[in-house]
């Protein structure tokens, strides 16, 4: 039997006064909001908390390896671009360099993805159907479609020199082409999928980004693809991956400042704590990266190699951020509250 003092009874009780008091709250709220004649009044701005202290979303279960498996993921997308474009105008090193690339960010986006879902099983299964409204699904397609002809041009450049002139070898080679072309196609699904599987979550930080967030990964694959080009080719080779990687850096600090314009009160989760110094430092890379690759990496090897490694470390940079960003999102009741609220008086003004 349970009386006044058993801890279940005692507990239960707390939490009905709890709940009374936030209803007293409300209806007083409510009567201050109305003063004589219904005539409205000013109303303390709302402290926004949570039932009992929780948190209103749960933060997701994803640990740092889902970061770096969307930066590695990027990397092998836009150095497959590289890749083929370098095998259409016969620069043989950029192109050795770009399909490796490629492949290594493929098996790493593998690893970390398998690796994070704790049973490979797990990514089978996610082909043995087809759902066109899942992100999930149509992402791990698009990985598929991606990784069998990358991985086919990135095993031709590896064949030894002295087993080229065999059948295998030269039937290979042939395929290689074909192959790449094909990868490089689906690459922009490769760069952006990610976006659009975070961005259709609950949670405010990616939620809130979704018009603007596949750009800013795309622009991010671009220049990363384009800085481990001119991070491994010599300066007469690297001109395609320059302008790639140019192309890619100004188009996600493009991206990333309308998104940050547009966040409203989520911007906050994106500039403060581990997020908001990730976040900047990104930019300071990029940016960096950027200046170097447009005034002096078509002069000197060193400046090439130096502006790209800036840039890769810009795009892992933002990757990280946005996760972490992401996650700081769940934590404060406002940003799941205040961005509903104004959706709401929006279509309610419309």
């Amino acid at each position: 039997m349970s009386g006044p003092h058993d801890p279940v009874t005692a507990e239960r009780s707390s939490e009905r006064g709890s709940a009374g008091r936030e209803a007293q709250m409300f209806q007083g709220s409510m009567r201050r909001r109305r003063g004589r004649g219904g005539e409205p009044t000013v109303v303390p701005d709302a402290e926004f908390r949570s039932y009992y202290g929780r948190p209103v979303l749960k933060a997701p279960v994803w640990e740092w390896k889902i970061a770096a498996y969307l930066f590695t993921g990027g990397l092998a997308a836009g150095s497959s671009v590289v890749a083929a474009g370098a095998d259409l105008t016969g620069r043989e090193t950029l192109r050795r360099a770009g399909w490796l690339g490629a492949l290594g960010g493929l098996l790493a986006s593998l690893y970390l993805l398998v690796s994070d879902l704790g049973r490979p099983e797990r990514f089978h299964h996610m082909l043995r159907v087809a759902k066109p409204t899942s992100p999930m699904s149509v992402g791990t397609w698009i990985l598929s479609a991606f990784g069998a002809p990358a991985g086919l041009a990135a095993v031709a450049e590896l064949v030894p020199r002295r087993l080229r002139r065999t059948w295998p070898a030269r039937l290979l080679r042939r395929l290689a082409r074909p192959a790449g072309l094909a990868a490089a196609a689906t690459a922009p699904g490769v760069a952006s999928y990610t976006a659009v599987l975070l961005s259709h979550t609950a949670v405010p930080g990616w939620n809130e980004a979704r018009d603007e967030l596949p750009f800013v990964f795309t622009g991010s694959a671009a220049a990363s693809g384009g800085g481990l080009g001119m991070l491994c080719a010599p300066v007469e080779e690297a001109g395609p991956a320059r302008v790639f990687a140019a192309a890619g850096a100004t188009a996600e600090l493009a991206a990333a400042a309308v998104m940050h314009r547009r966040l409203g009160v989520v911007a906050e989760a994106h500039d403060t704590g581990r997020a908001g110094r990730l976040r900047r430092a990104s930019e300071v890379a990029t940016a960096a990266g950027l200046a170097g690759t447009v005034l002096l990496a078509g002069r000197s090897r060193a400046a090439g190699a130096a502006s790209g490694l800036a840039l890769l470390a810009g795009s892992a940079l933002q990757r990280f951020a946005v996760f972490e960003a992401g996650m700081a999102s769940t934590k404060d009741p406002r940003y799941v509250v205040v961005p509903q609220r104004e959706r709401g008086a929006t279509s309610r003004g419309s």
